[in-house]
């Protein structure tokens, strides 16, 4: 059977023109995010994109084993991109697999250009995502959730990374493939952006796209990019904001202390700018 008797057998929209899951062509599937989801990573990260439920930790920059493989003037971006066997329909090998290899050497290409790696020469930054949850379009979901990470993990960047699919199914484009749009679409294109500079760092195509509707792709994917764009730096900020405040309490005196002696102050001391280091 080819794609497009697969396109005519399946159904992928309603009566009224919307896609199953009642989106437009147009529309997101509903996302959230989350940073310093565990406390022992350097930074970390969690999505849920649709049904996709990806987990993202970083650590680093750190010295860099085997010692062979070090950089002299940047550090080395690694990246291991793993599906758990549970995250599909069916159970999935634990050993990693071609495609596997193959989405964490993508989403490293597309972090890379965004990083200051020349600023950690001879050291490592590890990224490590777990997919909890597969639902078509994970190496998009899995590059925007690690970005977050890295900057959780205080890694000096140019500019967040931004993933979302379009592609073609049914004859129409559609923004953000669905796992069933994704498997019978005649088109699969995923893209990486840096919306705040305006460059894209991942351009792939699966399928046939005329260069009038991969202009039109393009065209449609930004507002969902931004979208998406806004959002991480909102959890950033509301994280950092939250940093802050546990900062901030944890150096605060106690009433113990409080009267227990003669005040000390260092000359030429600024107290609000001593708390807010």
């Amino acid at each position: 059977m080819n794609e497009t008797d697969s396109v005519d057998k399946v159904k992928l929209f309603d009566e009224k023109g919307l896609r199953l899951d009642g989106r437009r062509v147009d529309e997101l599937r509903p996302f959230k995010l989350e940073v310093g989801s565990l406390s022992r990573a350097d930074g970390s990260a969690y999505i849920e994109h649709g049904r996709n439920k990806i987990l993202a930790a970083v650590y680093g920059p750190r010295e860099l084993h085997p010692r062979h493989r070090a950089i002299a003037d940047r550090a080395l971006l690694r990246v291991t991109y793993r599906m758990g066997t549970f995250s599909v329909g069916e159970r999935k090998r634990p050993a990693p697999s071609r495609r596997e290899h193959e989405i964490s050497m993508v989403i490293r290409q597309a972090l890379e250009p965004m990083l200051f790696l020349e600023m950690y020469p001879r050291a490592a930054i590890d990224v490590f995502i777990q997919v909890l949850e597969a639902d078509g379009g994970s190496r998009c979901a899995s590059t925007t959730v690690a970005s977050v990470a890295l900057a959780n993990a205080g890694i000096p960047m140019r500019g967040l990374v931004t993933g979302v699919a379009v592609g073609k199914a049914g004859g129409k484009l559609l923004v953000d493939l669905s796992d069933l749009e994704d498997k019978v679409g005649e088109a699969d294109v995923p893209i990486a952006m840096a919306f705040g500079r305006g460059k894209y760092t991942l351009l792939q195509m699966d399928g046939k796209l005329s260069k009038d509707e991969l202009a039109k792709s393009l065209e449609m994917i930004e507002g969902a990019i931004e979208k998406i764009y806004e959002k991480q730096q909102h959890v950033l900020r509301e994280g950092f904001i939250q940093i802050r405040e546990e900062i901030g309490e944890s150096e605060e005196p106690s009433s113990e202390d409080e009267g227990d002696g003669p005040d000390t102050e260092i000359p030429g001391a600024d107290t609000e700018s001593t708390e807010s280091d």
